[in-house]
């Protein structure tokens, strides 16, 4: 990254870091763009150059975990059974929410103002359609599976993520978010590591 790009990420998580965190104390609807410029230390004209509104800010922060989420899964070694690949690939997100006490709190408050605010619940699971299709697509790379059929994928993605929203809501009602990816994935191995049939020997 040049100067100017690493000056700008820096800003840009400045003003997710303050917006996240005063959306999560005070409520989505209590929070005015003023108050989050004001904790960033910066001006409204530049919130404005980085966000379109409060709600962005939060559309933004989900859009980079998903990008995190497949680059970790790209990462991944070629021969590694899928659903390990894919549990390093979910964990990733959650042990850097959970790698410090101060972090743990601060994203338990973000993760239950995204469940319990519908307008960014509803952009949630907007964008957990764009995380499916991107690990689905990723997942075709992956030696033993046929290029040409997105059925395995799809559903491979699919019950990735689907483990990765429930580990969400326990910890939103108070478990232990580490423990409970584990327990998934344990629980989705023999499905995700089993040898899916191609579309052509289903279809002889």
């Amino acid at each position: 990254m040049t100067l100017a790009q690493r000056k700008r990420q820096l800003v840009s998580d400045e003003l997710t870091e303050a917006a996240l965190q005063l959306l999560a104390v005070k409520g989505f609807d209590a929070v005015t763009v003023d108050e989050i410029v004001a904790a960033a230390g910066v001006s409204k004209r530049t919130f404005f150059r980085y966000f379109a509104s409060k709600e962005d800010v939060v559309v933004q922060f989900l859009a980079d975990m998903g990008a995190g989420i497949r680059a970790e899964l790209a990462a991944r070694p070629a021969d590694e059974p899928p659903s390990v690949a894919l549990r390093h690939a979910m964990t990733v997100p959650i042990h850097a929410c959970t790698d410090q006490p101060d972090h743990t709190e601060r994203a338990l408050r973000v993760v239950r103002l995204i469940l319990g605010t519908p307008a960014l619940h509803a952009r949630f699971l907007e964008r957990r359609l764009r995380w499916s299709e991107d690990l689905a697509a990723e997942l075709t790379h992956r030696p033993g599976l046929d290029a040409a059929d997105d059925l395995y994928p799809r559903l491979a993605a699919g019950m990735a993520l689907t483990a990765f929203d429930i580990t969400l809501e326990r910890w939103g009602a108070g478990d232990d978010p580490v423990e409970l990816i584990e327990r998934a994935f344990a629980a989705l191995a023999p499905a995700l590591d089993a040898q899916p049939p191609s579309a052509t020997s289903t279809a002889t």
